[in-house]
Protein backbone atom coordinates (compact mmCIF):
# COMPACT_ATOMS: atom_id res chain seq x y z
CA UNK A 1 0.00 0.00 0.00
CA UNK A 2 1.18 3.56 -0.56
CA UNK A 3 2.15 5.88 2.25
CA UNK A 4 -0.59 8.32 2.68
CA UNK A 5 -0.41 10.83 5.01
CA UNK A 6 -3.18 12.12 7.36
CA UNK A 7 -3.05 15.79 6.01
CA UNK A 8 -3.08 14.16 2.25
CA UNK A 9 -6.27 12.89 3.66
CA UNK A 10 -7.65 16.30 5.69
CA UNK A 11 -7.11 17.68 2.28
CA UNK A 12 -8.81 15.63 0.56
CA UNK A 13 -11.42 15.99 2.59
CA UNK A 14 -11.92 19.70 2.54
CA UNK A 15 -11.40 20.21 -0.96
CA UNK A 16 -14.00 17.56 -2.26
CA UNK A 17 -16.64 17.89 0.64
CA UNK A 18 -16.20 14.24 1.50
CA UNK A 19 -16.50 12.09 4.62
CA UNK A 20 -12.67 10.99 5.74
CA UNK A 21 -13.02 7.34 5.15
CA UNK A 22 -14.07 8.08 1.39
CA UNK A 23 -10.95 10.42 1.20
CA UNK A 24 -8.65 7.23 2.31
CA UNK A 25 -10.27 5.07 0.34
CA UNK A 26 -9.88 7.40 -3.19
CA UNK A 27 -6.26 8.01 -1.96
CA UNK A 28 -5.84 3.92 -1.56
CA UNK A 29 -7.53 3.43 -4.67
CA UNK A 30 -5.10 5.93 -6.61
CA UNK A 31 -2.17 4.51 -4.74
CA UNK A 32 -1.52 8.02 -3.00
CA UNK A 33 -1.65 9.87 -6.28
CA UNK A 34 -3.60 12.79 -4.57
CA UNK A 35 -4.67 14.43 -7.58
CA UNK A 36 -6.11 11.16 -8.97
CA UNK A 37 -7.76 10.94 -5.69
CA UNK A 38 -9.25 14.54 -6.09
CA UNK A 39 -10.20 14.01 -9.30
CA UNK A 40 -12.42 10.96 -8.57
CA UNK A 41 -13.78 12.20 -5.28
CA UNK A 42 -14.95 15.38 -7.23
CA UNK A 43 -16.45 12.83 -9.97
CA UNK A 44 -18.21 11.58 -6.96
CA UNK A 45 -19.38 14.34 -5.42
CA UNK A 46 -20.25 16.04 -8.91
CA UNK A 47 -22.38 12.59 -9.12
CA UNK A 48 -24.63 13.67 -5.75
CA UNK A 49 -24.58 17.61 -6.97
CA UNK A 50 -26.06 16.69 -10.20
CA UNK A 51 -28.76 14.35 -7.77
CA UNK A 52 -29.70 17.43 -5.95
CA UNK A 53 -29.72 19.57 -9.20
CA UNK A 54 -33.87 18.97 -9.41
CA UNK A 55 -34.16 20.44 -5.74
CA UNK A 56 -36.10 23.64 -5.54
CA UNK A 57 -34.15 26.76 -4.27
CA UNK A 58 -36.36 29.41 -2.67
CA UNK A 59 -33.16 31.11 -0.72
CA UNK A 60 -29.72 32.94 -1.69
CA UNK A 61 -28.67 36.26 -2.16
CA UNK A 62 -28.50 38.86 -4.66
CA UNK A 63 -24.49 40.53 -4.02
CA UNK A 64 -22.46 42.81 -6.57
CA UNK A 65 -19.32 43.46 -7.83
CA UNK A 66 -17.60 47.14 -9.38
CA UNK A 67 -15.02 47.07 -11.27
CA UNK A 68 -13.18 50.58 -11.07
CA UNK A 69 -16.44 52.51 -11.30
CA UNK A 70 -17.15 51.81 -14.73
CA UNK A 71 -18.82 47.92 -15.18
CA UNK A 72 -20.75 46.44 -12.51
CA UNK A 73 -23.00 42.92 -11.86
CA UNK A 74 -25.67 42.23 -9.85
CA UNK A 75 -26.72 38.74 -9.51
CA UNK A 76 -29.08 36.73 -8.04
CA UNK A 77 -27.80 33.00 -6.40
CA UNK A 78 -30.04 30.69 -4.74
CA UNK A 79 -29.75 27.88 -2.74
CA UNK A 80 -31.94 25.68 -0.57
CA UNK A 81 -31.69 26.88 2.69
CA UNK A 82 -31.42 30.52 5.00
CA UNK A 83 -28.68 28.96 6.71
CA UNK A 84 -26.27 28.18 3.84
CA UNK A 85 -27.14 31.15 1.86
CA UNK A 86 -25.85 32.94 4.97
CA UNK A 87 -22.09 30.95 4.85
CA UNK A 88 -19.46 32.98 3.84
CA UNK A 89 -18.58 29.80 1.20
CA UNK A 90 -21.94 31.03 -0.35
CA UNK A 91 -21.25 34.64 -0.19
CA UNK A 92 -17.99 34.39 -1.89
CA UNK A 93 -19.39 32.36 -4.51
CA UNK A 94 -22.05 34.34 -4.76
CA UNK A 95 -19.26 37.36 -5.33
CA UNK A 96 -17.24 35.47 -7.63
CA UNK A 97 -20.55 34.79 -10.04
CA UNK A 98 -20.75 38.73 -10.06
CA UNK A 99 -16.96 38.86 -10.58
CA UNK A 100 -17.82 36.67 -13.33
CA UNK A 101 -20.57 38.94 -15.43
CA UNK A 102 -18.56 41.90 -14.92
CA UNK A 103 -15.95 40.80 -16.33
CA UNK A 104 -17.12 38.11 -19.14
CA UNK A 105 -20.04 39.71 -19.73
CA UNK A 106 -22.29 37.03 -20.37
CA UNK A 107 -25.86 37.76 -21.81
CA UNK A 108 -28.00 34.67 -20.77
CA UNK A 109 -27.65 32.05 -17.57
CA UNK A 110 -27.71 29.27 -19.41
CA UNK A 111 -28.49 27.45 -22.70
CA UNK A 112 -32.43 27.59 -21.90
CA UNK A 113 -32.79 30.84 -21.79
CA UNK A 114 -31.25 31.71 -25.58
CA UNK A 115 -34.30 32.67 -27.71
CA UNK A 116 -35.26 29.83 -29.97
CA UNK A 117 -35.04 32.92 -33.05
CA UNK A 118 -31.73 33.20 -32.24
CA UNK A 119 -30.79 30.05 -32.02
CA UNK A 120 -32.22 29.73 -35.29
CA UNK A 121 -30.79 32.50 -37.29
CA UNK A 122 -27.51 30.86 -36.05
CA UNK A 123 -28.10 27.31 -37.13
CA UNK A 124 -29.11 29.23 -40.81
CA UNK A 125 -26.14 30.53 -41.13
CA UNK A 126 -24.18 27.11 -40.48
CA UNK A 127 -26.51 25.36 -42.61
CA UNK A 128 -25.61 27.85 -45.08
CA UNK A 129 -22.19 27.80 -45.53
CA UNK A 130 -22.10 23.77 -44.64
CA UNK A 131 -19.36 21.85 -46.28
CA UNK A 132 -18.71 18.63 -44.37
CA UNK A 133 -20.19 15.27 -44.47
CA UNK A 134 -23.54 15.17 -45.04
CA UNK A 135 -24.54 12.53 -42.82
CA UNK A 136 -22.97 14.22 -39.95
CA UNK A 137 -24.51 17.96 -40.77
CA UNK A 138 -26.98 17.89 -37.74
CA UNK A 139 -24.37 16.87 -35.26
CA UNK A 140 -21.77 19.35 -36.68
CA UNK A 141 -24.31 22.07 -36.79
CA UNK A 142 -25.49 21.41 -33.25
CA UNK A 143 -21.93 21.58 -32.01
CA UNK A 144 -21.37 24.56 -33.83
CA UNK A 145 -24.05 26.62 -32.80
CA UNK A 146 -23.73 25.16 -29.05
CA UNK A 147 -19.94 26.66 -29.58
CA UNK A 148 -21.24 30.16 -30.81
CA UNK A 149 -23.08 31.21 -27.65
CA UNK A 150 -20.86 29.28 -25.44
CA UNK A 151 -18.88 32.85 -24.36
CA UNK A 152 -22.18 34.49 -24.46
CA UNK A 153 -24.12 31.84 -21.56
CA UNK A 154 -22.45 32.27 -17.92
CA UNK A 155 -22.56 28.58 -17.37
CA UNK A 156 -20.56 27.49 -20.33
CA UNK A 157 -17.97 30.38 -19.83
CA UNK A 158 -14.75 29.42 -18.57
CA UNK A 159 -14.75 29.95 -14.95
CA UNK A 160 -11.86 33.30 -14.79
CA UNK A 161 -10.34 32.28 -11.54
CA UNK A 162 -9.93 28.65 -13.06
CA UNK A 163 -10.43 28.38 -16.42
CA UNK A 164 -9.67 24.59 -16.48
CA UNK A 165 -13.77 24.31 -15.27
CA UNK A 166 -16.90 26.28 -16.78
CA UNK A 167 -18.57 28.34 -14.35
CA UNK A 168 -21.33 25.47 -14.50
CA UNK A 169 -18.26 22.88 -12.71
CA UNK A 170 -17.12 25.29 -10.29
CA UNK A 171 -20.73 25.93 -8.97
CA UNK A 172 -21.58 21.78 -8.86
CA UNK A 173 -18.04 21.87 -6.89
CA UNK A 174 -20.09 24.32 -4.22
CA UNK A 175 -23.37 21.94 -4.57
CA UNK A 176 -20.85 19.13 -3.66
CA UNK A 177 -19.27 20.89 -0.75
CA UNK A 178 -22.34 22.65 0.77
CA UNK A 179 -24.96 19.19 -0.21
CA UNK A 180 -27.62 21.91 -1.13
CA UNK A 181 -28.28 23.04 -4.83
CA UNK A 182 -27.31 26.09 -6.52
CA UNK A 183 -28.76 27.99 -9.01
CA UNK A 184 -27.82 31.40 -10.88
CA UNK A 185 -31.65 32.92 -11.47
CA UNK A 186 -30.31 36.12 -13.14
CA UNK A 187 -28.02 38.84 -13.45
CA UNK A 188 -27.55 42.44 -15.14
CA UNK A 189 -24.60 43.74 -16.39
CA UNK A 190 -24.22 47.49 -16.40
CA UNK A 191 -21.03 48.97 -18.27
CA UNK A 192 -20.40 53.07 -18.11
CA UNK A 193 -21.59 54.46 -21.52
CA UNK A 194 -23.27 51.59 -23.09
CA UNK A 195 -26.48 50.91 -23.32
CA UNK A 196 -28.48 47.62 -24.26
Amino acid sequence: MADISIEDIKKLKELSGVGLTDAKNALVEAKGDFDKALEAMRKKGLTKAEKRGDRETREGLVDSYIHDGRIGAIVEVNCETSFVAKTDEFKDLAHKIAMQVASMAPLYVSVDDIPEKELEKKRKEFEENFKGPEKMKDQIIDGQVKKAFSDKVLLDQPYILDDTKTVAEYIKDNIAKTGENITVKQFKRIELGVTE
